[in-house]
């Protein structure tokens, strides 16, 4: 009977005991995740926005090389830049600015050829590398602030017999103002996102503490008249095209992130 009411007594200070140690295990606990939450920082969330705006391009740009070789380098030179001057005194007099008119590369290299030499009968002789003269090759960039004339242009060019003639691009000469309105646009809409994103969270929105933008700036609109525009423009029925334009696209992406409360 006495080790009975004994038993009792220690079971229920045995369990009151254990019970203790859980809620301090738990208080313990609580206190190590809010600890935790308080090193890793507030809580956030972070949008993104976009902003897109069209406008017709101002300015069109080619470009254009000349590859020239003479027994030497300075006979390279001298047909190289005799063939250069030609076609940017043309297109100065069809009014293309000298400032508007730029050499992109410029190259002189040595030229090689292979010769074979006399060797024993039946045996193996390599041929020998020997040097054949020298190459220029230039290449000029050329902007176009007259639209009207960017077909009128390819074609001046392409009756000099000059190497290639690239494609021509159209893009806005002063984009910055383009950048700002398209920046603006992505912002308001990132800050739309956000409240709306609070609001179906349930949390109120605090400072913002972070904002971050991706560069894409103005993207040009290159038109090829397809095929070899050399070819096309050194033909002898060939009509300066009407070139349109269209639209060009100026693009921005940010990224804001808020404390919320």
């Amino acid at each position: 009977m006495h080790e009975t009411i004994f038993s009792k007594g220690y079971n229920q200070l045995l369990a009151s005991l254990v019970l203790v140690g859980v809620v301090t295990a738990l208080g313990a606990y609580t206190y190590v995740t809010l600890k935790q939450s308080d090193y890793l920082g507030p809580t956030t969330i972070s949008v993104t926005g976009e902003g897109e705006v069209l406008a017709v391009p101002d300015v069109g740009s080619f470009s254009f090389s000349v590859n020239e070789s003479g027994a030497d380098a300075a006979l390279a030179l001298e047909a190289s830049g005799t063939k250069i001057n030609d076609v940017i005194s043309a297109l100065k007099a069809a009014g293309v600015e000298e400032k508007d008119i730029k050499t992109e590369s410029y190259n002189l290299y040595p030229k090689y050829k292979y010769e074979s030499k006399l060797c024993p009968r039946d045996s193996f002789c390599p041929q020998e590398q020997v040097q054949d003269g020298f190459e220029v090759s230039q290449t000029i960039g050329v902007k176009v602030r007259d639209l009207d004339k960017a077909g009128e242009l390819i074609s001046l060019v392409g009756s000099k017999k000059v190497a290639n003639i690239s494609s021509l691009s159209f893009t806005i000469d002063d984009d910055e103002v383009l950048k700002a309105e398209a920046r603006a646009l992505a912002i308001v809409q990132a800050k739309a996102k956000a409240i709306v994103l609070a609001k179906d969270l349930g949390v109120t929105l605090g400072e913002m503490i972070s904002y971050y933008e991706e560069e894409h700036g103005v993207q040009p609109y290159p038109y090829n008249m397809g095929g070899d525009m050399k070819a096309v423009a050194e033909a002898a029925s060939f009509d300066a095209p009407e070139i349109p334009v269209g639209e060009n696209t100026t693009i921005s992406r940010v990224s804001l992130t808020y404390k919320i409360n």
